[in-house]
């Protein structure tokens, strides 16, 4: 396959730490981990491009600099178990699992669970789980989190998922009473009962679909 070394040391220091985000950990992650191994082979010469992709089951990969940014916002650290709502390509997965200690990602879509696992074992990472499943209901059964992470727009932060932070964890998500206008939220909690919000970016995610997001209704049930 292609080298595209050049194209992901160019994406890292303009689309992202010429940005803003420099944490080392970060930008060495992204660095590591291929982008085009995450994109159909049709999208293969615009993996390192400042945008979207469309990716199978009419998803999209997320730009580049938002995933960096979303993972800044959570301060994913070594040792961290993390919760991803959305696996999509599997590509941000990828990218926390370079820097958490395990990454369990969640995606209601059957076929992007199976192709983001099957990503992962050619590529050697052993740290991720996947299951399909109702993301918005969170993986209860694993938790307490240190980061939780939602790669879709919801109406609003579900309450199943602040009580599976741990103390201390922080939770990051675009949230917005439309679909094409929402911002990112992170939610720290810090104790049994209080949690702090901080609003930042402004931004356009898919919707997050689920018990505790948009119903499942097409188009017409989301608000415009």
């Amino acid at each position: 396959m292609r080298d595209f070394g050049i194209q992901r040391e160019s994406m890292v220091r303009r689309q992202i730490a010429a940005r803003g985000v420099h944490d080392l950990g970060i930008l060495e992650a992204m660095r590591h981990v291929p982008r085009e191994r995450f994109v159909d082979e049709a999208m293969l010469e615009y993996a390192y491009e400042d945008g979207p992709l469309p990716i199978a089951a009419g998803q999209t990969i997320s730009q580049p600099y938002i995933v960096a940014r979303m993972i800044e916002l959570a301060r994913i650290a070594h040792g961290d178990r993390v919760l991803e709502i959305g696996a999509g390509s599997g590509y941000a997965a990828a990218v926390m699992a370079q820097i958490a200690e395990r990454v369990f990602t969640i995606d209601r879509v059957g076929q992007l669970a199976e192709l983001a696992r099957r990503r992962f074992v050619a590529l050697g990472y052993d740290n991720i789980e996947v299951r399909t499943g109702d993301g918005t209901a969170g993986w209860p059964e694993v938790a307490p989190f240190d980061a939780i992470l939602a790669s879709a727009g919801g109406p609003d932060v579900p309450d199943v998922l602040r009580v599976q932070l741990a103390i201390g964890g922080r939770l990051v998500m675009p949230v917005g009473q439309s679909l094409h206008h929402q911002q990112l939220v992170r939610v720290t909690r810090v104790d049994e009962v209080t949690f702090e919000e901080l609003w930042t970016d402004h931004v356009a995610f898919v919707p997050l679909i689920g018990t505790y997001g948009w119903p499942d209704d097409g188009p017409s049930a989301w608000r415009a």
